[in-house]
């Protein structure tokens, strides 16, 4: 698994994910589900929706031409 998210990204999710699960408390099992995914996405760094729709929002340097060492 490559890395496919980005340091704001994984910060929101994880704002998002402890929100989610406080919330869970008192709302019941999907809200506890979708807490702990966002969570886990967080720490891993993956998101496997991120994954099957090909979507990155980790910048890589090597494939800008910018940055790219000639």
């Amino acid at each position: 698994m490559k890395c496919n998210l980005a340091y704001w990204d994984r910060v929101l999710r994880f704002i998002l994910g402890v929100l989610t699960l406080s919330y869970a408390i008192a709302g019941g099992p999907p809200w506890f589900y979708l807490g702990g995914y966002l969570i886990f996405s967080s720490a891993w760094g993956f998101c496997g929706i991120y994954a099957f729709f090909r979507i990155k929002t980790l910048y890589d340097r090597s494939s800008s031409r910018f940055f790219s060492k000639k």
